[in-house]
């Protein structure tokens, strides 16, 4: 799948879709932020109701760095999402 990169507060963050499959079906998406690596590493996951495109790739693509910024800050932790498996890292 895609990936992106965006600025958040002078840091560099890898945005991608989770991949993963809600109830809500194709109304609904997870985005997993990543950057660093090993015990560094820090991610962070958040939703996202696309208003065009209904597949995640597509819908994706259509989010603006604005957009991924403001769901970045919407975002949660990685240790409270199924995505992630509810890592620590």
């Amino acid at each position: 799948m895609a990936r992106r990169i965006i600025d958040v507060d002078s840091e560099r963050w890898e945005v991608y879709p989770s991949g993963r499959v809600t109830v809500y079906g194709r109304d609904q998406f997870g985005l997993i932020f990543g950057r660093g690596t090993g015990s560094q590493r820090q991610r962070r996951v958040t939703h996202f109701s696309p208003l065009g495109a209904r597949s995640p790739a597509r819908a994706f693509l259509e989010l603006s760095d604005r957009e991924l910024l403001e769901l970045f800050r919407q975002s949660q932790p990685a240790w409270t999402a199924p995505e992630v498996d509810y890592a620590a890292h």
